[in-house]
């Protein structure tokens, strides 16, 4: 009786166990989600109506709204990035053709992108770093440019500076160009209306964000989630709205300017990025901070 009382009770434990792994296994396979960040479940989610343009750049530098491939790709190889793989540049770029969405616009901007750029300062030489510009025709300076002053420091100092840089077509032909940087430190000449950030990510992955709002008149940079760009130069046109309006024809280039592509530049600053860059998006709306800071979150988890 008493090997059988064991034998029952072993048995009921083991349907028990059975059960609950059972219960386990089909909620991890068929009913488990993981939960929303800022609404969203997924980074594809983040301003989807209008999202205009994203390189994932998972093997390829495909645009994959347009199916649209570089006609021209230099220094760039394939490496794992923050979401999949990540576009690895030495010294590269890649050039695309004219894509239709980003022709015209709204007059509102934001573009996002991962990179792992470092600060390139030596005494024989030092560049900026174009993660992006979307051409103006005969200029180095785009319609849209997300640039890193990487030329002002050594490698070692890892404070990075962002700049964003707009040129809007006025109704005479002429341009207004407006741009904007973050403070990596307090200067002696800021008052309590300016303010600054370290940005310490040299070397190091971080999502990079500008936002032109035509609407409010303003221009702002975020990185991993947080707004950097110096609060006193913000506002542009006095907050009255200012839209963007492109030169044309445009197209995209990733990781250099128009001018060192098509060899008409002189400035030992302008050069190819050296670097790596992953999950480069553009919206034609203005991104809220909490869509971006969702982004930000959501990229980072590999969503």
């Amino acid at each position: 009786m008493k090997t059988i009382k064991m034998t029952g009770y072993a048995l009921a434990v083991a349907l028990t166990v059975g059960t609950f792994i059972g219960c386990s296994s089909d909620d991890d396979n068929n009913n488990f989600t993981l939960p929303p960040i800022g609404g969203f479940n997924s980074s594809a989610e983040v301003g989807a109506a209008d999202l205009i343009a994203y390189w994932p750049m998972n093997g390829s530098g495909v645009e994959s709204k347009s199916n649209t491939n570089p006609t021209s790709t230099v220094g760039t190889t394939f490496v794992t990035g923050v979401k999949g793989q990540a576009a690895s540049m030495a010294d590269g770029y890649m050039v695309y053709p004219e894509i239709a969405a980003l022709g015209t616009t709204t007059g509102n901007m934001t573009v996002s992108t991962w990179a792992k750029v470092s600060n390139n300062k030596t005494l024989l030489s030092a560049s900026a770093s174009c993660l992006l510009t979307l051409t103006r025709p005969g200029d180095w300076a785009g319609n849209m440019n997300l640039l890193l002053e990487t030329g002002q420091r050594e490698a070692s100092n890892d404070s990075i500076q962002v700049k964003g840089l707009v040129q809007i077509k006025k109704p005479d032909g002429s341009n207004n160009g407006q741009d904007i940087v973050n403070m990596i430190k307090q200067e002696p000449w800021m008052d309590a209306t300016h303010s600054w950030n370290p940005n310490k990510v040299g070397g190091q992955w971080a999502h990079y964000v500008i936002v032109w709002n035509g609407t409010e008149g303003t221009f702002k940079i975020w990185v991993n989630g947080t707004e950097i760009s110096n609060n006193a130069w913000e506002v542009r046109n006095g907050g009255d709205s200012l839209p963007l309006n492109f030169f044309t024809p445009t197209h995209p280039i990733i990781g250099a300017l128009a001018t060192y592509v098509d060899g008409t530049t002189l400035d030992t600053w302008n050069k190819p990025l050296t670097g790596q860059v992953d999950e480069m998006r553009i919206w034609k709306k203005a991104l809220s901070a909490g869509d971006i800071n969702a982004l930000y979150q959501l990229e980072k988890a590999g969503r």
